[in-house]
């Protein structure tokens, strides 16, 4: 029976996914795995059983990582699951800011009361005229799930697109159209695009990866969007360039006192994965994710231990071993089995960084013993016990 806590509401679409051996608690002491969206996690005390965190979503910038990792929690995330929607918003703040449709709007309001205002706004409609998307270079930075969906979208609408991510997956690289150009560095995709959007984790790597001298090196009246994350670009420098005429227009999903009210810049408060869709999409993963550690031992899509993944469990015992990534590790694993007369019949470890994962299939259910010897290794942070 295992227990979990929701720190913010989750779709029910996720939750019905937990069966009869689950119970969901309001105590967020007894839960073994904790579900949040947006909720700030770093300054939280972690209950001692719990053993996985599970955000219905693809940041985690409000999950203190490192502090999980130390005390063998597992964190998830749910990349792709939003992707569509994001893609979908990405393509609205591209014609917002190519087509003066807010300031259309603001007009028709401003002239409700107006009897002529189907003639008045013939003379109007003039202020109000922009560009179309065909035929523009849009350059996107980072092709994960929602980079290849935007990429793949602004094919069909006509728009040359440039892509550049050094890491991009086998996945995300079969996925991506054939039309798009493959940009070596991001000085290319600065220098030749009309549009550019950036989709990246926040790292010390990316930290303002949008700067003065990114700005400098962009064509005269581009668009910059940002629905990825607000500290990706050096903002105060995009004002800057707005005001000297070097950018068109900034959009971005996360306003704040430097990019609020300011003349041509778009704002909506963090609407990329609000849609019922996303969140439904979310909350099913992030269970899923939950339910396959819990029960089989496997890591999918974990932000902070390396994933690894032995199918359901259908041996007589399997153990997930979450330990630091050290030399010798492996060997004392083994011999505490062998000298407690268990027989391995697979083992995988997998490592990240400094942490690492040894899941472990057993001809017998492991003793109590055995789980107390192997907890006493140094380099062991946590023995899950799956089966």
């Amino acid at each position: 029976m295992f227990t979990y806590h929701c720190l913010n509401p989750i779709s029910a679409k996720g939750l019905d996914l937990f069966d009869s051996n689950y119970n969901k608690t309001d105590d967020i002491q007894e839960a073994d795995a904790i579900l949040v969206r947006s909720a700030k996690m770093h300054e939280l005390e972690l209950p001692e059983n719990l053993k996985a965190v599970a955000r219905a979503g693809a940041g985690v910038n409000n999950i203190p990582l490192d502090k999980c990792a130390d005390a063998g929690v597992v964190v998830f995330n749910t990349p792709g699951a939003n992707a569509n929607a994001v893609k979908e918003l990405v393509i609205s703040g591209m014609l917002l800011a190519s087509r003066d449709i807010i300031g259309g709007n603001t007009w028709c309001k401003e002239n409700k009361d107006d009897p002529e205002i189907g003639k008045t706004m013939e003379k109007a409609k003039k202020n109000f005229a922009g560009t179309e998307l065909a035929g523009k270079t849009l350059g996107i930075i980072g092709l994960g799930a929602i980079g290849v969906q935007v990429a793949n979208a602004a094919v069909h609408l006509g728009m040359e697109v440039y892509g550049c991510d050094p890491f991009i997956s086998v996945n995300a690289a079969w996925n991506l159209s054939r039309s798009v150009h493959h940009s070596s560095s991001y000085d290319e995709i600065f220098e030749k695009c009309d549009f550019i959007t950036v989709h990246v984790p926040l790292l010390d790597s990316t930290r303002n990866l949008i700067n003065q001298e990114a700005i400098d090196k962009m064509k005269d009246g581009v668009v910059i969007l940002n629905y990825a994350r607000d500290l990706l670009v050096d903002e105060e420098a995009v004002i800057a360039g707005i005001k000297a005429g070097k950018i068109r227009k900034y959009v971005s999903d996360f306003p704040n006192p430097t990019t609020a009210g300011q003349e041509n810049v778009i704002l909506t408060p963090h609407l990329g994965a609000s849609t019922e869709e996303a969140e439904d999409n979310c909350a099913v993963m992030a269970v899923e994710e939950i339910r396959d550690f819990l029960e089989n031992g496997n890591i999918k899509h974990s932000v902070n231990y390396p994933d690894c993944d032995n199918g359901i469990c259908t041996a007589a015992g399997r153990i997930g071993i979450l330990h630091h990534n050290s030399k010798g590790v492996i060997a004392q694993f083994a011999t505490i089995l062998g000298d407690s007369d268990i027989n391995i019949a697979d083992m995988t470890n997998k490592s990240r960084g400094d942490y690492a994962y040894a899941l472990v299939d057993l001809d017998t259910p492991i003793s109590p013993c055995a789980i107390e010897k192997l907890n006493a290794i140094e380099e062991v942070i946590r023995v899950h016990v799956v089966k």
